[in-house]
């Protein structure tokens, strides 16, 4: 990995207008306003001259001091220009350049140092900051509210996941920002009453769209939520009392002086900026070095098909041959293997992998006294000097990794329990899933051996239930423009079974609406850099030959994304790089068949492409074809169906 880091210190699309200061991005193209009104910070956004955010507060109320009002913007702020480049293999850009003008603006209260707002804008995103000063001699605080808001213009529409109340769910163990997004609504709505989970999409009437989300939270703060207000606005809200059965405290607290995470807000008149947006890992830095050259592989898991009562060593045993024979390294043993294997066999299926170049991940329940979940192995994460004995554990029999499941809640406790399992694990060379959770905000680049988090209404809501699988092509249509556009997203999806029970039989369990080209298109849409697929050994022999070969050869890690086009919620078509190679995907959740003309600059005119589409019965074939001249492909994709294109 390479780092460069340039600050200078210059005047750079940094004016002082009517008291206002402007901060522009390197591109002149987004403005960022900051000023004082009655003493209260505010700000807004346009691109283009288009107003995206209008006057929006900032501002924080500590128990050192009231810094939302009775305010004064210092001259002269301080300026630098922000020029860094890094190499990250498990996000959707391997190689990225962030360039930023950055702007920190120092407000005073009674003439002394409050808090310092710190502006970074570069092309299409805006993020801001908090800085805390010591007061006298209190040099350490607690943040009780953020007054940060977003103002968005009248006729707003939202695409929102509503966060749930706390301890409700499966055994109280929400929230875990898994419910359904409302697509298209009308602003002024609070979700069920207690807001919504981030990333949160807008559309601003026909200026184009926003992201809000935040990054860079760790041990030191709580993860934080949005709040619908009316008239258009906005605003941080921190965790609910209840969450985590009402261990810890809402309020985060620091050192002074001490930062905020950073709050980030995506600009675009398109969705392109949106889906290949990289802001939530510019921002942030690596905590820690990693303890080894960590491997980004595909698995099988048994659970997503066969549930709690197949985690037995036969089971196992055979997933590893599974696993073997689709060229994958990894399996993952889910919940219950500690009653119904135990350690002794699971040394014993470890040593089997091996022969056969599979390793192990291991399921754990994250607690054991904040939600009633049954599944074991309990009580084993929460606690600093368990959790180490139970990765040496691990790393004497050569697991690869762990998912720990079931956390339900932001609090700044619980965010240190997260940066405490990875930190851990990485002591001992383990790779991180976290399922139950929160959104991963920057963690990919902040610490090196986290793989993924669910965070969203994953593939077991499959098995369970028939409207999940009626909304498939919704839900991925849907998270290919939110969800999974600020960090890995652990779906365990692209099943081939026709019916989500043991053995594919006919008419038992949910049945699955879409195609198979369908299911091969979401490995390549969803990103995360360790993915486990819910295939099942049966496909090997019923399952088209075709979807079976591309699910071998699919890589999990890319090096390039762009967004082709689509809407949130009804159809997603993007193009992913792997070295020379492109893969272009896409589905469709509309009722009608969705015709379309894909420009493919990327690809040079002439070259034979493979390409994977469905006919009106979702019945899915391979053919080759040739990209021509005008570099456009015309391509159908019927309701539930999907596309694939190779190079």
């Amino acid at each position: 990995m390479s780092f460069k880091y340039i600050i200078c210190f210059c005047l750079f699309s940094f004016l002082n207008v009517n008291a206002q200061s402007v901060v522009k991005s390197p591109d002149g193209k987004l403005n960022v306003a900051v000023s004082i009104a009655n003493g209260r910070p505010v700000y807004s956004i346009s691109y283009n001259q288009k107003t995206f955010l209008e006057n929006s507060p900032l501002g924080l109320k500590t128990n050192v001091g009231d810094f939302t009002t009775g305010l004064d913007l210092q001259p002269n702020p301080i300026q630098n220009k922000i020029n860094e480049k890094y190499e990250l293999p498990n996000i959707k850009q391997r190689e990225v350049h962030y360039e930023a003008n950055e702007v920190v603006f120092s407000f005073t209260k009674e003439n002394k140092s409050a808090i310092d707002v710190i502006f970074r804008v570069s092309n299409n995103n805006v993020a801001f900051q908090y800085k805390i000063h010591p007061q006298k001699e209190l040099i350490s605080g607690v943040v009780e509210e953020e007054a940060s808001g977003f103002m968005l213009p009248q006729g707003t529409t939202t695409f929102l996941c509503p966060q749930s109340k706390p301890m409700t769910g499966f055994a109280r163990s929400a929230p875990s920002y898994e419910t359904t997004y409302t697509l298209d609504a009308e602003m002024g709505k609070n979700g069920i009453g207690e807001g919504y989970t981030f990333p949160c999409l807008f559309k601003v009437n026909k200026n184009g769209w926003i992201l809000i989300s935040e990054t860079g939270v760790d041990g030191n703060y709580c993860g934080s939520r949005l709040i619908g207000r009316e008239k258009g606005l906005c605003t941080i809200g921190f965790p609910m009392a209840g969450e985590n059965n009402g261990n810890g405290t809402t309020a985060p607290g620091m050192a002074l002086p001490g930062e905020t995470p950073w709050r980030t807000i995506t600009v675009g008149e398109t969705l392109n900026p949106i889906v290949e947006t990289t802001i939530p890992f510019d921002l942030v830095k690596p905590k820690y070095k990693a303890s080894k050259e960590y491997q980004y592989t595909k698995g099988t898991w048994s659970w997503i098909i066969k549930m709690d009562n197949n985690t037995t060593f036969p089971v196992q045993k055979q997933y590893i041959d599974f696993s073997n024979a689709l060229g994958y390294e990894t399996i993952l043993v889910d919940a219950l293997w500690d009653t119904q294997i135990g350690k002794d066999k699971i040394v014993e299926l470890a040593e089997y992998g091996k022969s056969k170049n599979v390793g192990l991940y291991l399921w754990y329940n994250s607690n054991g006294y904040w939600n009633d979940a049954p599944q074991g192995p309990r009580g084993k994460m929460d606690n600093a000097a368990i959790r180490r004995a139970e990765m040496a554990w691990m790393k004497s029999i050569g697991v690869k990794g762990i998912k720990v499941d079931f956390f339900g809640g932001d609090k700044q406790v619980t965010m240190k329990l997260y940066e405490d399992i990875l930190t851990d694990a990485n002591d001992f060379g383990l790779m991180v899933i976290f399922h139950g959770c929160t959104l991963p905000r920057g963690w990919e680049r902040m610490y090196p051996n986290y793989a993924a988090s669910e965070a969203v209404l994953a593939s077991e809501n499959l098995h369970f239930g028939q409207a999940s699988c009626d909304n498939e092509a919704t839900n991925a249509a849907t998270h290919t423009f939110i969800r999974n556009t600020v960090g890995s997203m652990d779906f365990g999806g692209s099943a081939l079974n026709e019916f989500y029970n043991s053995d594919n039989i006919p008419n038992k369990g949910s049945k699955r609406k879409t195609s198979d080209v369908f299911a091969l298109a979401t490995a390549v849409l969803f990103q995360s850099g360790v993915q486990h697929f819910a295939l099942a050994p049966n496909n090997l022999t019923d399952a088209p030959d075709w979807a079976i070969d591309f699910m071998k050869a699919v890589p999990t890690t890319w090096d390039e994304v762009r967004f082709l086009d689509g809407y949130p919620g009804k159809y997603a078509v993007l193009a992913r790089r792997k070295g020379d190679k492109w893969y272009v995907a896409g589905v469709n959740a509309q009722k009608e068949t969705l015709s379309l003309k894909l420009k493919l600059p990327m690809i040079a005119s002439g070259t034979a492409l493979k390409y994977y589409a469905d006919d009106e019965k979702l019945n899915g074939k391979v053919q080759n074809i040739r990209h021509k001249n005008n570099q456009e492909v015309e391509i159908k994709i019927p309701s539930n169906g999907g596309v694939l294109l190779l190079n």
